[in-house]
């Protein structure tokens, strides 16, 4: 019997590609457990009275030590990626695992570990395996059926912000579960877990929150964010969402309350494009607030104080970009979310060259909607060359989508960027935007600024430019009004308008009034979703311009492939491969975006047009390339389904 007193910490380090073994730090031995070594928890039987943990082997030679702990840990069938410690890959889903934390989970414990909870569906042989006799009812039921239980609750409740919190407590008792359900209702779940939801979830988060799904890495945590990231019990992670709350969806300034923004986003990862749950890390950085309602809300958990800028601001951030690269790593995605237009530009450019950095509301929201256009284009003919762009918006939104826009027209054209530019027009708060203004305006809009007398008034804009394409990104609700979409529909025969605004509130236009004030033919597509629209006895099914068609399956290429470094070229692969995915039974209905109920399928599909197109530009380091990407990234797709427990 060999006794591990507390002072001889039990560590356990996973290496890729390498069998597990246990570390003691003192003595410093290393050892591999036999395979007959039984490891207990705290409240298994084999407990020391003095609260040693004890384990138990019939082996006495020390070379029995070195024997390989194949039957502790799995190790994953998969290359690429992490270790698969907990079996969360669709490739290892029929293998059966052990339980495995700082040593096996049993009893309460692995009723209280989400990773591996099952609830009722723990068999009979299992509950006597792990001790979970009389801790759950007699019954033994099958995850459908849980599933089936829980979106039958779910559908009693008339408020959207139950459902969410109903949802969040369910991620946190029953991770795969969660998943599960998300993966299997994906298009009845998807508004409850990100927008029009999470808006709501994020002003009242303060009220809402009971316990951390993050990261919060504030002010007082200058010069400790290193130290601070090592917190996360979660090691290997691939892929980071963080923000700074400044500008939560077209809500504005939420503070430490944007975490509800990162957590959604990485379920999406998860669900969506399947980057296991355990490789993702929300972070939320805490630099004050300006919104004066949450300054003085007893119930706001952040930093009461106004929002740091400047070198302080810069201080903080580059420390958290460089504690992230020595914690884990070259090739560790992290995506920039909801950050102010003066923020998100600067830290895109000063980061993009030294990190695996994305954007995901300038670069995202351009790579969705540009595969809408290269969609809609089997309604109203020609290349995108042919058509002419009028934006409201010039923040990080409408920029992005159209310098991506110049670049796909510049790509198929071959013509300088330059000149694909000038069929693109902005309108800002002050109106056109045009070259008298050049010297007033953020440089992110100089490029954008053309010749042009001054036009104050949208309506104006629309019949002096005479756009077949009109986008919304204003985060203003109510904008398209009336006179602005019959204008459009005089203009063109079938006038493409996407108001891409969210929440829902902040909507430029709703699909009834885009539908209805064009007779029915517009085509159309906003941020947050409507339902379909009757008009004049046809039924239109209006397109969600939805950031998670493209940022899972964008993820998930960039990890399986193992790249450095996000280039434009990705994001233009990503826009064809979503556009492609469009059917003849879709363009009947006037759809530019496919349903969601494939989703997964979809975001393997772009996730292996994006690793082919950076194996091409030199940028992955996963060697060598996988001959069958798109089926590497289905294998290497996380599965929701329980395990069966040794």
């Amino acid at each position: 019997m060999i006794s591990l007193t507390p002072s001889l910490f039990l560590n356990k380090t996973v290496v890729p590609g390498c069998s597990t073994r246990l570390s003691l730090r003192q003595p410093r031995t290393i050892i591999t457990p036999p395979a007959s070594l039984r490891v207990f928890s705290s409240l298994g039987s084999n407990q020391d009275p003095t609260g040693s943990v004890l384990i138990e082997t019939t082996a006495t030679s020390s070379s029995s030590l070195e024997t390989s702990a194949a039957d502790i840990v799995p190790k994953s069938t998969v290359s690429g990626g992490v270790q698969d410690v907990y079996g969360e890959d669709a490739a290892t889903e029929d293998m059966p695992i052990t339980p495995w934390s700082l040593s096996v989970a049993s009893g309460y414990t692995l009723l209280r570990d989400p990773h591996h909870n099952k609830g009722l569906a723990f068999s009979h042989r299992e509950r006597d395996a792990h001790y979970l006799r009389g801790l759950l009812p007699p019954t033994v039921i099958s995850q459908d059926l849980q599933v089936k239980k829980i979106m039958h609750t779910l559908r009693q409740y008339q408020v959207p912000l139950q459902k969410y919190m109903a949802m969040m407590d369910l991620q946190e008792t029953n991770e795969r579960l969660f998943y599960k359900l998300l993966i299997d209702h994906v298009e009845e779940l998807l508004p409850v877990i990100y927008t029009p939801t999470v808006g709501e979830a994020c002003q009242k988060y303060g009220s809402i929150f009971l316990r951390p799904q993050g990261l919060f890495i504030s002010l007082k945590e200058k010069g400790k964010i290193h130290e601070v990231l090592r917190n996360w019990p979660e090691k290997n992670i691939q892929v980071i969402v963080v923000t700074d709350g400044e500008r939560i969806l077209g809500l504005g300034d939420l503070g430490c309350q944007g975490m509800g923004i990162p957590v959604g986003k990485l379920s999406l990862y998860t669900a969506l494009g399947g980057v296991r749950p355990s490789a993702c890390l929300p972070v939320t950085i805490d630099v004050g607030t300006n919104n004066e309602k949450l300054l003085n809300d007893e119930f706001y958990i952040g930093l009461r104080q106004r929002r740091a800028t400047g070198e302080e601001y810069s201080e903080l951030m580059h420390e958290f970009m460089t504690a992230v690269k020595q914690n884990y790593g070259e090739k560790v995605v992290i995506q920039f979310e909801d950050f102010a237009n003066h923020n998100a530009f600067d830290l895109l450019a000063k980061y993009g060259t030294t990190h695996l950095v994305f954007n995901d509301d300038i670069q995202g929201t351009a790579s969705v909607v540009l595969a809408g256009l290269i969609a809609a284009l089997r309604f109203v003919g020609g290349s995108l060359s042919d058509h002419r762009f009028l934006f409201l918006g010039a923040g990080e939104a409408g920029t992005g989508i159209a310098e991506l826009i110049a670049l796909e027209i510049s790509k198929k054209s071959h013509i300088p960027l330059e000149e694909a530019r000038k069929n693109i027009w902005l309108v800002d708060s002050k109106g056109l935007i045009v070259s008298s203004r050049k010297e007033s305006i953020q440089h992110f809009k100089k490029p954008w600024a053309h010749d042009h007398e001054p036009i104050r008034e949208l309506v104006d804009a629309v019949k002096a430019i005479k756009p077949t394409v009109l986008i919304g990104t204003s985060g203003v609700g109510q904008t398209f009004t009336q006179d602005v979409v019959e204008t459009m529909a005089k203009l063109n025969e079938k006038p493409i308008i996407l108001s891409l605004s969210n929440p829902t509130s902040q909507s430029e236009c709703t699909a009834e009034e885009a539908y209805t004030w064009s007779q029915g033919r517009a085509i159309f597509a906003s941020g947050s979703p409507f339902a379909p629209v009757e008009y004049e006895g046809k039924t239109f099914v209006p397109g969600q311009a939805n950031n998670a068609y493209i940022f899972p399956g964008f993820g998930l290429g960039l990890i399986m492939s193992g790249t450095i470094r996000v280039h434009d070229d990705m994001l233009l692969a990503a826009s064809e491969a979503l556009a492609e995915e469009l059917m003849e039974e879709h363009y009947e209905k006037g759809m530019i975006y496919p349903p969601f109920r494939n989703i997964r399928k979809i975001s393997a599909r772009i996730a292996a047009k994006v690793a082919a197109k950076a194996y091409e530009l030199g940028l992955a380091t996963r060697l060598p390339q996988p001959k069958e990407l798109e089926q590497c990234a289905e294998s290497s797709m996380y599965s929701p389904s329980y395990r069966s427990y040794r």
